[in-house]
């Protein structure tokens, strides 16, 4: 088992960028499909991007691609997204989810994930 710990969330202006990381408290991301989801006040979970298991495969939400990019480290310890040109519709907690049985194709189901991240707090001031 994994547990995703966040880090690297906070406060920036329109236009600006941040990178959150992700990290395997417990062994590591081998094997896992790993990916970002987003919560604003009032709004459902929603997927932004992910790997798939054998990490071969990456999947972006449209609102994010080309400004969003996931990536993992060697030692697969690690996944981060780098987001640039923020804007203030990003503004959310940003979760890390990680699973070892989904399949590809359900990448974006949060329902679909067993383990969690607390979350980490993304603000795009406008």
């Amino acid at each position: 088992q994994v547990q995703p710990v966040e880090s690297g969330g906070g406060l920036t202006q329109i236009g600006g960028a941040l990178r959150l990381s992700c990290v395997a408290s417990e062994g590591t991301f081998r094997t896992y499909a790993v990916a970002w989801f987003r919560q604003a006040p009032g709004k459902e979970r929603e997927f932004g991007a992910g790997f798939s298991r054998t990490g071969g495969y990456r999947n972006y939400a449209d609102s994010v691609k080309g400004r969003f990019t996931i990536s993992r480290d060697n030692a697969q310890r690690a996944v981060s997204l780098q987001m640039n040109d923020l804007k203030p519709e990003d503004t959310a907690v940003y979760y890390c989810a990680a699973d070892r049985t989904i399949i590809t194709s359900s990448l974006y189901d949060a329902s679909q994930y067993d383990y969690w991240g607390q979350g980490t707090q993304v603000t795009v001031s406008s």
